[in-house]
């Protein structure tokens, strides 16, 4: 099947009343969807053992006359016997039964309708729980794929938008090589996973893949952690310690934000990628390692070489390759998937159970910017989940609905939230570029992510 043929979304209509399930047939024919009918709790099942559905829209009902909806909640037991996850099951159910339809949804349907339904409603529903019960299932699929390829270790790539499939691309040929590769992008938007993806990719699988956030140490302190130090370097050095290039030898060394490193230690920087030879601070004697070099930023690294706070002969040895990682905004097709996936996992590690997200709650997530990219809408669904009162996340849960009028004046803030409020504001003028937004606050790189780092903002 061609990479970009979209398959028809397959559904199955249940109800005992003929004339339920001719008003469905018509209201849905012209919405691209495969239909199957069945009029009992037999065929039901009949049907879903025979092939697969992406969403089962059934009633509770199916003997004439009966109410209780106890047969559809059996109904519903023996579908998750046959496949516990899939296919999603939507219920239908009269206004004088919603209880039973929470009832239900608490034991995994996704969604239900009332009699007589709403058109709007009902096909709302039904694209909603189609889109999220595919990237359920890719999301799942992708992971076991993984795991058979590579073992745990191997990173999980969500990446089914068209504007991943240069990374990807990218991935497959670069991996396996010994090219430095430096991978571009807003922060959040990913380039983390990249890296491991790289050296999965790669013939060092096996060996270390350390990684270290540069914008993250002192500059007093930054030729230890790279290249370690001796017992009584300097005040505290106690014992001997090996750097991150000593720990990585034969393996991969990630040096995310590579742009903060400062401009008087970046030619030593330099001298181990040309020669891969180095000495620990308060040593003579020379160690030379085998390391291949992943490197990351979100800064335009052209501007950063013009004001020369970049050295252009570093860039050279860092950027063999270049891979740019979309933001979260041009790759809008796997906001379902990622979101599928990021509850799924916060579910497990919470022990909640929580089956999706509803039609307001999806909708809010396709149209919301995502300026924190990838981490944001991972904190996002971990958040609502924790919030969430409800076998769904609902649109309340996500928590991002624009407050401005609830935050204190600047003349009531404290001196947390006033440095907190300049950065985000700093961040949202300049979209993000750290370099841009250190130099209007009066700060270094490294200043400004400590800052970060310390308000919690990825």
């Amino acid at each position: 099947m061609d990479a970009d043929e979209v398959i028809q979304p397959r559904i199955l209509l249940a109800d005992d009343q003929l004339s339920v399930l001719k008003a469905l047939r018509l209201l849905l024919k012209g919405e691209g969807y495969e239909l199957e009918t069945a009029a009992s709790a037999t065929l039901v099942l009949e049907a879903v053992g025979r092939q697969d559905f992406d969403v089962v829209l059934m009633d509770l009902n199916y003997v004439r006359g009966n109410t209780s909806g106890q047969e559809g909640l059996d109904l519903l037991s023996r579908i998750q016997q046959i496949d516990s996850t899939l296919p999603v099951v939507v219920m239908m159910t009269a206004w004088g039964s919603v209880e039973l339809a929470v009832e239900a949804m608490r034991r995994g349907a996704r969604d239900f309708v009332t009699k007589p339904w709403k058109n709007e409603r009902l096909l709302a529903v039904l694209r909603t729980q189609v889109e999220l019960g595919r990237a359920l299932r890719k999301g799942r699929q992708l992971e076991q794929e993984n795991t058979l390829l590579r073992g745990e270790s191997r990173p999980l790539m969500i990446a089914e938008a068209r504007a991943m499939q240069p990374v990807l691309e990218a991935i497959a040929r670069v991996g396996p090589s010994q090219a430095n590769v430096l991978i571009t992008g807003e922060n959040g938007a990913g380039k983390g996973i990249v890296a491991r993806a790289l050296h999965a990719a790669s013939l060092r699988r096996d060996k270390p893949l350390v990684s270290v956030n540069t914008a993250s140490i002192p500059e007093t302190l930054f030729e230890s952690e790279l290249f370690g130090h001796v017992a009584g370097a300097f005040t505290d050095a106690k014992a001997d310690r090996l750097g991150r290039f000593k720990l990585a030898d034969g393996g991969t060394l990630f040096l995310d934000e590579i742009a903060s490193i400062p401009a008087n230690l970046q030619s030593k920087l330099l001298r181990i990628l040309e020669s891969g030879e180095f000495e620990p601070v308060g040593s003579s004697k020379t160690h030379r390692v085998d390391v291949r070099i992943l490197s990351a930023t979100n800064a335009n690294l052209a501007e950063e070489i013009a004001t020369a706070r970049f050295r252009q002969d570093l860039l050279y040895r860092l950027k063999t390759v270049e891979i740019r990682v979309p933001p979260l905004r041009e790759r809008k097709e796997d906001i379902p998937l990622l979101a599928a996936h990021f509850l799924e996992k916060h579910a497990g590690r919470y022990r909640k159970q929580l089956t999706g997200f509803d039609a307001a709650s999806l909708q809010i997530l396709l149209s919301y910017p995502w300026p924190g990219n990838v981490r944001e809408l991972d904190h996002t669904v971990e958040r609502a989940l924790l919030m969430a009162q409800d076998t769904v996340v609902r649109a309340s849960d996500l928590g991002l609905e624009p407050k401005f009028e609830s935050g204190p004046r600047l003349e009531e803030m404290t001196l947390e939230q006033a440095e907190l409020l300049l950065i985000k504001n700093a961040l949202s003028r300049f979209q993000g570029d750290i370099s841009k937004a250190a130099d209007a606050l009066g700060l270094s790189r490294g200043a400004l992510y400590r800052r970060l780092e310390k308000h919690g903002i990825g």
